[in-house]
This record gives structure tokens, C-alpha cells and sequence, in this order.
């Protein structure tokens, strides 16, 4: 039972993945591509339904489903490259103050405590404010402020794994430090990290589309999720699947996400 929700983490993740994969087998229509002869369209499980459209279409006539296909792409590689950033930040700092201790560790506690300090949506609403709004802005923003859970697991397994004995053993063998750190510290302490880059990956997730939603994400016309909602706000009160189509898309992408997470944080725990 306890992989039960791994499984379908699992499922639910591959699933989208192979359909932002896969967007231009799944449909012909061009994300893109407007037509207000045909706007506001509505799914095909509602009366008046256009077959050529099977989730209808938006306030600018673009085929929702395409959209909303597409629009899985920018999210799941905001969210992977975000981990990306956010990890390579946090993963060197926890591992090099939890192995060298000392005034390095004094140094990284401090930058996580500064860190932990910053409110991250204040921050990225006013840093790409600022700038303007981009993927990869929001990408380097996201990366630069989620970094601290990170490196607190990466610090505390270090702790951890540092005086065991292929550690010594490293040593003994006159391991070079850096070859001791990736080819001994750090794959003992992935299994830790994967927990975290999915719990990561899912916030980041959240905080793009929330960015969107209030205009300084994503830029139009890419067809973010959180983008989409924005511009069907207007239209809830009449087309309320404008707004809840991405609605669910988003909750049950964050969902699968974080059965991800749950799953493999009890197999780390039945494991040790």
C-alpha cells in the first residue's frame, strides 16, 4: 500500500510528460494559431460543441487543447530546469559545510538562515517587475530562491555519511577531496536529494503559474497553465472551463509530483 501512491505518481507524471512530448501527434491544431469566428468554443461534453475542438477553444479562438498540451511542456521544463538551478546551488553548499565543518559550515548556515529570511514570492513578484518577465527569468529567479532545502539535507546527510568507513577508506586510498566529495559523498545522499528535487519541482511549478496568473511569468502567447487561467478569469461567470481546465491540469500535475515525493521519502525511510 505504501507504493500504492508511488505507482501512480509515477503514472500520472509519465502520462504528461509523454503528452507535452508528444503535443504535435496528440493534435494538429497550432497553440498558436487564432481564429474569433469560432472564440469561446465549448468542450465536447457541452451542447453546441465544435468536434474539431475537443476541449473548445479560447477568448481568441485558440484550440484549448492544443494549449493546454503545449502548456505542459513550459511547465515541466520551468520545473526541471528550476530543480537544476536551485540544486546545483543547494546540494554544493550543504555538502561542503557538512563535510569541512567549521568556519565553512558557520558560513553556509548563515547564507541558509538569510535565505530562509527572504520571502521567495515578494521577491520573484519584484525582481521580474523589474526586469520583465521571461522563461528564463523566471527560471533564474525560482533557481537563486529555492535553493535552501537543499542544502539543509545535502549539510545534514553529509554529517551523516562523512565518518563512515568508505570515507576512511577514500582517504586511506589518497582520494583527492573533490573525488571523495562526488564519487563518494554524493551518490549516498541522492536518494535524500530526489525527495527534495521533487518537492522543489512541484513549488516551482506553482510559483510559475502563480507569476503568470498576475502577468509577470511566462510571456504571451506561450501557453502557460497559469497564463491560461489569467486570461479566462474574464470569462469565468459564462465559460467556467476556461479557468478550471488548466485548474485541474495544474492541481493534478502538482498531485503526481508530490505521490512522487511521499513514495520515495518512504522508500529512503525503509531503506535506512
Amino acid at each position: 500500500m505504501k507504493k500504492a501512491g508511488l505507482y501512480l505518481g509515477i503514472a500520472i507524471l509519465g502520462l504528461i510528460t509523454l503528452a507535452a512530448i508528444f503535443a504535435p501527434l496528440l493534435t494538429s491544431h497550432d497553440p498558436y494559431a487564432q481564429n474569433l469566428d469560432i472564440r469561446l468554443s465549448v468542450p465536447f461534453w457541452m451542447e453546441g460543441a465544435n468536434p474539431d475542438h475537443l476541449l473548445g477553444t479560447d477568448q481568441l479562438g485558440r484550440d484549448y487543447l492544443a494549449r493546454l498540451l503545449y502548456g505542459a511542456r513550459v511547465s515541466l521544463i520551468i520545473g526541471v530546469l528550476t530543480v537544476i538551478v536551485s540544486g546545483v546551488i543547494g546540494i554544493t553548499m550543504g555538502i561542503l559545510g557538512g563535510f569541512f565543518g567549521g568556519r565553512v559550515d558557520d558560513v553556509v548556515l548563515f547564507l541558509i538562515t538569510t535565505r530562509l529570511a527572504i520571502p521567495v514570492v515578494l521577491v520573484a513578484l519584484a525582481v521580474v517587475g523589474l526586469l520583465g518577465s521571461s522563461a528564463v527569468l523566471v527560471v533564474l529567479v525560482l533557481g537563486l530562491l529555492l535553493w535552501d532545502r537543499f542544502a539543509v539535507v545535502a549539510r545534514s546527510t553529509t554529517m551523516q555519511v562523512r565518518g563512515l568507513d568508505y570515507v576512511s577508506a577514500a582517504w586511506a586510498a589518497g582520494c583527492s577531496t573533490p573525488r571523495i566529495l562526488i564519487s563518494e559523498v554524493l551518490p549516498n545522499i541522492l536518494s535524500h536529494l530526489a525527495v527534495v528535487a521533487t518537492l522543489e519541482m512541484a513549488l516551482a511549478i506553482l510559483l510559475e503559474a502563480a507569476l503568470s496568473f498576475l502577468g509577470l511569468g511566462v510571456p504571451p502567447p506561450l501557453p502557460s497553465w497559469g497564463l491560461m487561467i489569467a486570461e479566462g478569469r474574464d470569462f469565468m461567470f459564462f465559460s467556467a472551463w476556461v479557468i478550471w481546465i488548466p485548474g485541474i491540469a495544474l492541481f493534478v500535475l502538482v498531485l503526481a509530483i508530490n505521490l512522487l515525493g511521499d513514495g520515495l521519502r518512504d522508500l529512503v525511510g525503509d531503506s535506512r
